[in-house]
């Protein structure tokens, strides 16, 4: 007979207290708002906006950030001596580093060179290191290499983010949206609309719509310099572009591992301009700032809408507040960075107030 152990009750209980520490943040976060967006009342259709930015860390990221921590956790990938390593464009970094000084652990974001600098200020505020590359598809080989050389843990949201999230329920996202809705007019939304950044917030709703045989569909948006887009339409799960997003929080070089093509009922690929415009514009009606990713989800819930009111249909269509504006004042709110990218906001203005007038 033969015995080889491993187990370490200091460890075991290291993980233990980790494990209560994290679900303690989720107990006093599960939830956030659900705002109604305002248009005409005559339409007979409500808009409603999941704002994600009420979260500790300030957007939807920081549900993701949990469900890895626990994951990785759970999986016996982290203790307390790891060095946290992630692949980043700015907000899921912020919600890691969040967690990671919740654990005492040393935190590395890899990130593009164009991340905001607020961004980066927050994730140096929560302790963690930012490692900047020029180049915005080398993020995750370059976190690789880091995670190998430190002998840490590459969190990889872009893999394990479908399957790290309980889609069945347990106060998920999508969960959270049905029963807050169970009050409204139209309770079962006609579509529900999310953007493409990992794939995993798609794939947690997808999931729960089948699991709970709701008729609503599915709608994701792509940024446009992304992959999504036309490796679905295509169905194409190697296609690649060159560029990276511009709109920060989706969008991505390749298709993700958890990018679930099957659970999604229609695409829509946004020009940037016309993401930027709309977030500018729906600022002003909400009265605060909105983030970029929260634009690009208004501009097809809009075409939605505009699908329903010409098919004289009344119904309910929510989608996500993903972030707040303020930490992009430098950039999309920003007339000089916007001239800099050489956009026009102005067709997108027109076919809004059109679409309001009508």
């Amino acid at each position: 007979m033969e015995i080889a152990d491993r187990s370490s009750s200091v460890a075991r209980e290291w993980v233990n207290w980790a494990v209560s520490t994290v679900e303690a943040d989720a107990n006093r976060s599960a939830d956030t708002h659900l705002l109604p967006f305002p248009l005409p009342e005559h339409w007979g259709v409500q808009l409603y906006l999941k704002d994600e930015s009420v979260h500790p860390t300030g957007s939807l990221k920081h549900r993701l950030a949990r469900s890895l921590f626990l994951y990785g956790l759970c999986n016996g990938w982290i203790d307390k001596d790891t060095t946290i390593i992630e692949a980043s464009s700015g907000s899921t970094a912020v919600s890691e580093a969040y967690f990671a000084r919740m654990l005492g652990l040393p935190f590395v974001a890899v990130m593009p060179a164009s991340t905001s600098a607020q961004k980066i200020s927050v994730i140096e505020f929560y302790g963690g290191k930012a490692h900047l590359v020029d180049d915005g598809c080398a993020v995750v080989p370059t976190a690789q290499r880091l995670a190998a050389e430190l002998g840490g843990h590459f969190m990889d949201q872009f893999t394990y983010a479908e399957r790290a999230t309980d889609w069945r329920g347990n106060n998920n996202i999508a969960e959270s949206i049905f029963e807050q809705m169970s009050l409204e007019a139209h309770p079962i939304p006609e579509w529900i609309i999310v953007g493409a950044g990992t794939g995993g917030t798609s794939a947690t709703i997808g999931r729960y719509l089948r699991y709970q045989r709701h008729n609503t569909k599915l709608c994701v948006v792509d940024s446009e310099h992304s992959a999504f887009f036309h490796g679905w339409k295509e169905s194409n799960p190697e296609y690649t572009v060159e560029e990276p997003s511009r709109i920060e929080g989706i969008g991505r070089p390749r298709v993700e591992e958890s990018f679930i093509p099957q659970l999604v009922d229609r695409m829509v690929k946004v020009p940037d301009a016309d993401s930027i415009a709309c977030v500018r514009w729906a600022s002003k009606r909400m009265g605060r700032k909105l983030g970029g990713s929260t634009g690009t989800n208004l501009c097809a819930a809009f075409d939605l809408i505009s699908h329903m009111r010409r098919q004289g249909r009344q119904g309910s269509v929510v989608t996500l507040l993903c972030d707040d504006g303020a930490r992009y004042t430098h950039t999309y709110f920003d007339d000089d960075w916007v001239a800099s990218q050489q956009m026009d906001l102005a067709p997108m203005y027109a076919r809004l107030e059109e679409l309001f007038a009508s």
